[in-house]
């Protein structure tokens, strides 16, 4: 389905660009899963209004996976070095540098990418204009890099600017979005059941879906307990699907039993749709099931984002710091309203540097 086709109660909210782009040529670049998830709409946009898009995919997490899932043709250059501080400067250095080589002989109007430092960089020195976009504004080192090189700087509206201005994001780069990126690529998104017969879920009993710590990014350098207490709490009480985010948190919830892990990507949206409840230590999921209507906890013990503070404001998200505070809700008999924004106005905000021009 093209971007923004058909979908009920889609919210426009900015003005729409409908004028052919042929024959623009775009770069994006696709460091983690969620990036995949962000860009799958606005790939299908700009090749809806003729554009040419060349993808590149760091091997990390479930990136490939998903551009697979969701059949993006990609090149796959570079994987991730680790969580700490050395091994992503050495990684940023030799992705990008490798990035810059591929796009030699290339030629491209813009580059594109999801809070990846290394389509910047590669951008930067082969003198292609590029747009940045990431919700979470705590990011020192990554948005430092990111808010200078790029062009345009594309945010949630719940982001204070002035928050933004110490990494280089004037208000020249600045883009502003209303509501959740999730909102966006979610617009054309219905839960899917197959999902729960894949992983042998029994539709009746309470399903839970959780997503571990991610232990390998600078922002989330913290050892809690809270993490198992609230997997041995959930398991007690119905079906735990839990999504890890590496290999060594896969091992250690095979040798603790008792839990659904996955063995591949799987239709995760799905899952959130059908949950009685999310329980994430990271960001995207937790703001999937908000979007979805599911009820949903936070475990993040980093400095919380703009976005994660307006939810929790709203009462839309909950910060949870005891497993035995856990309130399962039962389920409302009809779903509950969903809002859907149009992502072709998402990525309007993205063309930004050459659309000045």
């Amino acid at each position: 389905m093209p971007a923004g086709a058909g979908i009920p109660g889609l919210r426009p909210d900015v003005k729409r660009r409908t004028t052919n782009l042929t024959p623009l040529r775009v770069w994006i670049d696709l460091t983690n899963s969620p990036h995949v998830l962000v860009m799958r709409p606005v790939i299908e946009e700009l090749r809806r209004r003729g554009a040419e898009v060349t993808v590149t995919a760091r091997d990390f997490a479930q990136t490939l996976a998903l551009c697979e899932r969701f059949q993006i043709e990609h090149e796959a250059i570079g994987h991730h070095r680790g969580g700490q501080i050395a091994a992503k400067a050495i990684g940023l250095f030799d992705r990008s540098f490798a990035l810059a080589r591929w796009a030699s002989g290339r030629v491209f109007d813009i580059a594109l990418g999801h809070g990846s430092n290394d389509v910047t960089v590669a951008a930067r020195l082969r003198g292609i204009p590029a747009t940045t976009t990431f919700d979470y504004e705590w990011a020192r080192v990554q948005h430092t890099v990111n808010c200078r090189l790029a062009q345009a700087v594309v945010v949630p509206d719940a982001i204070p600017p002035e928050r933004l201005a110490r990494y280089g994001a004037t208000p020249r780069k600045l883009r502003a979005y209303p509501g959740l990126k999730e909102e966006y690529y979610l617009a054309d998104f219905e839960p899917d059941g197959a999902v729960l017969q894949e992983l042998g879920l029994d539709p009746a009993k309470a399903l839970f879906i959780v997503r571990t710590p991610p232990d390998v990014s600078l922002y989330h350098r913290f050892e809690t307990p809270l993490f198992g207490q609230v997997l041995e709490h959930l398991r007690e009480r119905g079906q735990v699907v839990v999504l890890p985010r590496t290999h060594q948190q896969r091992a250690e919830l095979a040798r603790a039993g008792g839990f659904v892990v996955p063995e591949r990507a799987v239709d995760a949206q799905s899952l959130v749709a059908f949950a009685d409840l999310v329980i994430s230590a990271g960001g995207t999921m937790n703001r999937e099931a908000v979007a979805l209507g599911t009820p949903v906890y936070t475990t993040f013990e980093g400095r919380l984002g703009a976005v994660d503070e307006r939810l929790i404001a709203e009462g839309r998200l909950r910060r949870l710091h005891d497993a035995a505070a856990i309130v399962v809700e039962p389920r409302p008999a009809q779903p509950q309203p969903r809002t859907r924004r149009d992502p072709a106005a998402f990525t309007d905000l993205l063309l930004a540097p050459i659309e000045s021009t």
